[in-house]
């Protein structure tokens, strides 16, 4: 097949959106599928020699108000008409719903081109973080037009799949995230990264994974590092990420070991050499870090919510918290940095389970879902 990818978001960006598509279009392309990607020119246009067998279209873009380093792409519907009249795709994958999604959308649709879009940010969510409720119910209603137009949209996770039929999107279709196990393993961790740290090898080290922004819920994890400072308990808190909560949670906590983003094996280092992940973020679409922790043999913490949800163990109770308790939350993270034994125990069993997660599996699937567009489009 010859398939487009149209994305907000492509590494060195780092997130979710951007590594998730990153890993789906090359896995396509090891499938020998045509991939072609449309995205905002980034500063840097030099590709090395992984990107170059990615067929690759740079459109105008603006910064992303509040995000560093992100851009959006702007509406460019004829130069994509006249791109797709040319050298007509298979299938067009829509992975953000910016100005750039709906020319792409546009331009396919007239071109009658299938369609598949992804839902991998609740904008509607971010509404309310950022102080504009009476707004949730509008971003709600524009992003339900843009997927309902496309031939499905696709979604982590069974939970959002129900959710968002229950909200009246009309061809959603669950596609399960996937994990690079051999990069993200227990045996990455390093004695003199936790030495750097300042931590004995019996202390454990509570880490967090994650852009530091309103949604993510932080408040609760320094409420968490707190309860274990005053419990006498001797762990370590290490955060890894930026955004624009740092500088000021920085300021409030120099105790706390602030990494700044960390990516390759700095990343997969960091993931191995804690003992605890806490994630109480509860405007995820996914959380893919989560199960980067699980499969560097972490026990994890959060809110039974998006990837906890679907893959946390909910029957050994020790890790899945109902969504808003955050006592739950605490008390959770505290009974597991005092009790070595069960953290390797649920370690254990979250390393296995990620085993299923391949990136090769997962991308097979949506190759399946692609090729399978023009049926459900029909129906």
């Amino acid at each position: 097949m010859r398939i487009a990818i149209v994305t907000d978001t492509w590494p060195p960006e780092i997130n979710g959106v951007a590594l998730t598509v990153h890993g789906l279009a090359h896995g396509l392309a090891d499938l020998g599928h045509a991939i072609q990607v449309v995205r905002p020119q980034p500063a840097d246009t030099h590709l090395d020699s992984h990107e170059l067998r990615l067929e690759q279209h740079f459109v105008p873009g603006l910064p992303l108000p509040r995000y560093r380093g992100l851009r959006f792409g702007l509406p460019v519907p004829r130069r994509l008409h006249r791109l797709w009249r040319s050298q007509r795709p298979d299938a067009v994958y829509l992975a953000t719903e910016g100005p750039l999604g709906h020319s792409a959308l546009n331009a396919a649709m007239a071109l009658d081109i299938p369609t598949c879009s992804g839902l991998h940010t609740r904008f509607d969510h971010y509404a309310c973080h950022y102080g504009l409720p009476q707004l949730q119910h509008w971003v709600l209603a524009g992003m339900r037009r843009f997927h309902n137009r496309a031939g499905a949209t696709l979604v982590a996770t069974r939970a959002l799949e129900k959710e968002l039929r229950g909200q009246g999107f009309a061809c959603v279709q669950q596609l399960a995230r996937a994990v690079d196990t051999t990069r993200f393993h227990p045996r990455h961790r390093d004695p003199a990264l936790r030495q750097a740290w300042g931590v004995e090898e019996t202390q454990p080290v509570l880490l967090h994974v994650g852009r530091l922004a309103a949604e993510k819920n932080l408040s609760l994890l320094l409420r968490v590092h707190q309860q274990l400072g005053e419990s006498g308990c001797p762990a370590r808190t290490v955060i890894v990420g930026d955004g624009p909560l740092r500088a000021a949670m920085q300021a409030a906590h120099p105790e706390i070991i602030f990494t700044g983003m960390l990516q390759g094996q700095a990343l997969a280092s960091a993931y191995a050499s804690a003992d605890l992940f806490a994630f109480p973020s509860l405007s995820e679409t996914f959380g893919n870090v989560l199960l980067e922790a699980m499969a560097s043999g972490l026990p994890v913490v959060a809110y039974n919510h998006a990837a906890a949800g679907e893959h946390l163990l909910g029957e050994l109770g020790s890790t899945r918290i109902d969504c808003g308790d955050e006592m739950a939350f605490i008390q959770q993270c505290l009974r597991l940095a005092r009790c070595a034994d069960s953290r390797r125990q649920l370690g254990r069993l979250a390393q296995q389970q990620m085993q299923a997660l391949s990136p090769q599996r997962v991308t097979a699937e949506f190759a399946r879902l692609l090729t399978s567009l023009d049926r459900l489009e029909a129906a």
